[in-house]
């Protein structure tokens, strides 16, 4: 192995870890009504599981509304069905139609907890990053042994450090744009 594909192996998994944060932080919601709160419902459509937005269009009409309009009538009450038994906490309104989500309004001390179940997937994210930064060094300390010359190896080791630094630059700026999110009345 030479340093050149430990050091992108490692970039590799410490973008992995931010992506999956920022896919993980799309679910933390603040109120702000989103078509996100619905990625994990599925209802039974012609015997698969479908996600909602596969039978109906989902849509934001304002900050407190989430508004679903089946295509086909006939799947209004699967879908409420799904939805209250997704356990989301919103409990959905239909008139024939249509099916409206109101988000409630987040609380103070919500928002706090919120804010620390971001801080707790933000440190999930790190331990991934360090692990890769580890096992970056781990690889360089052992291609030493088999033969790479020691400042090439202590190069890598100083690189994978940059990385790391780097993506936790990365990863900060995530957390503080979801926090200022949170906390945004």
């Amino acid at each position: 192995m030479d340093s050149k594909t430990i050091l992108n192996e490692a970039s590799a998994r410490m973008q992995k870890a931010i992506d999956y944060l920022e896919e993980t932080l799309l679910n933390i919601r603040a109120g702000k009504a989103s078509p996100t709160v619905l990625n994990g419902v599925f209802v039974d459509y012609y015997g698969s599981q479908t996600p909602i937005s596969g039978v109906a269009s989902v849509l934001v009409p304002d900050a407190k509304t989430v508004l679903i309009q089946p295509w086909d009538k006939k799947m209004i009450r699967t879908i409420e069905k799904a939805i209250l038994d997704s356990n989301i906490g919103l409990t959905p309104s239909n008139n024939g139609e249509q099916i409206r989500l109101t988000m409630p309004p987040v609380t103070e001390e919500r928002r706090k907890e919120l804010v620390k179940q971001v801080r707790a997937e933000a440190e999930t994210a790190r331990v991934s990053m360090r692990n890769a930064r580890r096992d970056a060094v781990d690889a360089f300390k052992k291609a030493m042994k088999e033969g790479m010359p020691e400042d090439e190896s202590k190069d890598g080791e100083t690189q994978s450090q940059k990385l790391l630094e780097k993506f936790s630059k990365q990863l900060d700026g995530v957390i503080e744009r979801k926090e200022k999110e949170i906390m945004t009345v």
